[in-house]
């Protein structure tokens, strides 16, 4: 078993190298179903793997809908449904894609997870992951994938208050997702803006306590926390206003 784990690892690391993250996400998932405690490496791995696959298909659903938009304006109604159909092929591939990974972290990752930290990186990803389908999905399915969302980052949210401190790097980031969801996914700004600012807060008065490794990463996810706190309480953003920062386009981590 550990022969298989080092073999698929070093099989991740080259993929990545090669950008190849279709094939990233193959060898991890392997390594996920060996039902093991995923080192900080093999955790990461999973995660930029993933995030790879499933982020070039979010840009292509933003351009896809932007332009579907732009000649429905014009009347283009069978330019139109030539988008909408090209549309849901990549929709297809989102839903897929998440499915995928939302089954690995229930089946297998969150099941082998011994600390706190973990616990957070996994219930953090499954809330990401329901909010990526709650971005494209619509009517009970769009709900669906909020209401799992918002539950997947509140437990996360729970286990980071008690084991991880204020400017940890993974408790900061799931922060600035969560209060993404809320701006972005329950349209409530108000609740996005008080969840970024006490984060941020909270972090500026541990700043003392930050370690050397993890300063860089905390303090990169504070200033993203800033810039959309700035955006956010500046103006409720027009039609094709700035975009948040999160994953993109509200500043994510």
């Amino acid at each position: 078993m550990e022969k298989e784990r080092e073999q698929q690892v070093y099989l991740a690391r080259l993929a990545e190298q090669a950008e190849r993250y279709d094939e990233m996400v193959e060898a991890m998932k392997k390594v996920a179903k060996l039902d093991v405690e995923l080192t900080v490496e093999e955790r990461n791995l999973v995660s930029v793997g993933y995030k790879n696959v499933i982020g070039a298909r979010r840009a292509s659903w933003r351009i896809l809908s932007s332009i579907e938009q732009k000649e429905e304006a014009k009347g283009n109604e069978q330019n139109v449904k030539r988008i909408k159909d090209y549309r849901q092929r990549v929709e297809d591939e989102l839903a897929k894609i998440c499915n995928d990974i939302l089954s690995v972290i229930d089946e297998h990752l969150l099941p082998s997870s011994t600390t706190g930290e973990s616990t957070v990186f996994y219930y953090k990803m499954k809330g990401d992951y329901y909010r990526y389908l709650a971005e494209f999905k619509s009517g009970d399915d769009r709900k669906e994938a909020a209401d799992q969302s918002l539950k997947a980052y509140e437990a996360a949210t729970s286990t980071a208050a008690s084991d991880l401190p204020p400017t940890h790097p993974i408790r900061l980031g799931l922060a600035l997702n969560f209060s993404v969801f809320y701006y972005e996914i329950l349209n409530s700004p108000e609740r996005a803006c008080h969840l970024a600012k006490q984060a941020f807060d909270e972090a500026i008065a541990e700043l003392d306590s930050l370690n050397e490794e993890s300063y860089k990463d905390s303090t990169l996810i504070m200033q993203l926390l800033r810039d959309n706190l700035t955006l956010w309480t500046s103006d409720l953003p027009e039609e094709g206003g700035e975009q948040s920062k999160g994953d993109e386009p509200q500043a994510e981590n």
